[in-house]
C-alpha cells in the first residue's frame, strides 16, 4: 500500500493538469447561464417527436447541470408540455457533458476523446428520446417528482435558484431575467460559486479516487491481463449504472482507468452510464416517463454506450487517446500549480459556506431526488 504522500502527489498531479481547463469551463458556464434560462429551455423543448428530442439534446449538451440538478429541470419541462421522448433525451444527454466537463475532458484525455464524448452524448440522447417515444407509455408519464417540488430544488442554469418552479406562481426575477444584479455578477456567481457548490464534493472524491488508482495500480497493468472487450464493457457499465457521479467528477476516474490499461471504449461506457444514471434518476424517470418509458430509456442507454465504446476502440483515435492519458501527468508548470491552488479554493470555499449554513437547511434525505438549496 503506497503512503498517503504518494496518493496526494498523484491526486495533485491530476488536479493541476485539469485545473486551467476547468477554470475556463467555469467562466464559460457562467456566461452560458445568462443565455440558457429555464424559461427559454421550456419554450424550446415543447411537443413530441424526434425534432423535439433533437432540440432537447442540442440545448442539454452544453448546459452545466449535474446528475442531480437535471432531474427537477426535466420535471419542469414535462410540466410545460415537453413529450416523454424530449424529456428522456434531455435527461440522458445533459448530465453527460457541459462546457466545464468538455474542457476538463480535453485536459486529461485529449481533444479526440472530448469530441467523441460530445458525440456520444448526442447519440445516446437521441436514441433515448426516439426509443421512449416509440415504446414508452405515451401520455401516462407523470411529470411530478416525489415529494414537495419546492424543497431541496437544484439550482437552475440561470442564476442558482430552484430549477423546477411552480407554473401557477408569479415568475420570479430570476426566471424573467429581471435580476437586480448586473449580468457579470450573475455569471460570476453561477460559474464560481453555484456550479462548484453543485459538483465540488463529487469532483474532490473523483480526484481522490484517481489518485488512489494512480498510486496503487501500475501503468498498463490491465493491458497484460486485459479481459475480452465485452467483459470490460460490462464491468464499466456495472460500475457506472448505480454510481452517483457527475460528468466532471467522472473524468479523473476514467483517465485513471485508461492509464491502468483499460481501453478508451470501456472508459467511455463508464462516462456515459455513470453521469446519466443513478438511483434517483431511475426512480424519477419512472414518474416522468412511465414504466415502459423508463425501460426504453435504460435499454437505449446501455445499447448506445456499448456501441459508442466499440466505435471508440475501433477508430484510429484509440491509440492517441491512450498515449495522451499516459503523458498528461508530465512536468507541471507554475501556471498549472497556480491554477490548481485556485481550483481548490473555489471548490472548498462554497463547501465551507454551506457547512456554516447547514442549520438553516432541511436535513438531506438519501431518497430525495433533488439537491439542497440554502435559502
Amino acid at each position: 500500500m503506497p503512503s498517503p504522500l504518494i496518493i496526494l502527489r498523484e491526486t495533485w498531479s491530476v488536479t493541476a493538469q485539469m485545473a486551467p481547463y476547468l477554470l475556463l469551463g467555469f467562466v464559460a458556464a457562467g456566461l452560458l447561464s445568462l443565455l440558457l434560462t429555464t424559461a427559454l429551455v421550456q419554450r424550446a423543448v415543447g411537443g413530441r417527436g424526434w425534432h423535439a428530442s433533437l432540440k432537447a439534446v442540442l440545448i442539454g449538451i452544453p448546459m452545466p447541470l449535474c446528475s442531480c440538478s437535471v432531474i427537477p429541470v426535466t420535471a419542469t419541462l414535462r410540466k410545460h408540455g415537453a413529450g416523454p421522448g424530449a424529456a428522456a433525451a434531455f435527461l440522458t444527454a445533459t448530465p453527460q457533458t457541459g462546457v466545464d466537463s468538455i474542457l476538463a475532458t480535453h485536459a486529461l484525455m485529449g481533444p479526440w476523446f472530448a469530441a467523441f464524448r460530445v458525440l456520444a452524448a448526442f447519440v445516446s440522447g437521441m436514441a433515448a428520446g426516439i426509443a421512449v417515444d416509440a415504446l414508452g407509455d405515451r401520455g401516462k408519464g407523470n411529470s411530478e417528482v416525489p415529494g414537495d417540488g419546492r424543497k431541496g430544488q437544484s439550482r437552475c442554469c440561470r442564476c442558482g435558484t430552484g430549477g423546477a418552479p411552480d407554473p401557477t406562481e408569479k415568475p420570479t426575477d430570476c426566471e424573467t431575467g429581471l435580476d437586480a444584479d448586473p449580468a457579470w455578477l450573475r455569471a460570476a456567481r453561477f460559474g464560481f460559486f453555484d456550479l462548484p457548490r453543485d459538483i465540488g464534493g463529487h469532483l474532490i472524491i473523483g480526484l481522490l479516487i484517481s489518485g488512489v488508482i494512480g498510486a496503487t495500480v501500475p501503468p498498463d497493468v490491465l493491458s497484460s491481463i486485459c479481459p475480452p472487450w465485452y467483459l470490460a464493457y460490462a464491468a464499466a457499465m456495472a460500475i457506472g449504472l448505480p454510481l452517483y457521479v457527475c460528468s466532471t467528477a467522472s473524468i479523473p476516474i476514467a483517465s485513471a482507468m485508461i492509464a491502468s490499461g483499460l481501453s478508451p471504449g470501456a472508459a467511455l461506457v463508464f462516462l456515459i452510464t455513470g453521469p446519466a444514471t443513478n438511483a434517483a434518476t431511475i426512480a424519477t424517470a419512472t414518474k416522468m416517463l412511465g414504466g415502459w418509458g423508463t425501460v426504453a430509456y435504460l435499454i437505449s442507454l446501455m445499447v448506445t454506450s456499448w456501441a459508442m465504446g466499440a466505435a471508440a476502440d475501433a477508430l484510429p483515435i484509440a491509440p492517441a487517446i491512450s498515449a495522451h492519458v499516459a503523458t498528461h501527468c508530465g512536468a507541471l508548470s507554475a501556471w498549472h500549480h497556480a491554477a490548481g491552488a485556485a481550483l481548490c479554493a473555489i471548490l472548498v470555499i462554497p463547501a465551507l459556506a454551506r457547512l456554516g449554513r447547514r442549520s438553516d437547511q432541511c436535513p438531506e434525505s438519501h431518497s430525495a431526488t433533488t439537491v439542497e438549496h440554502p435559502e
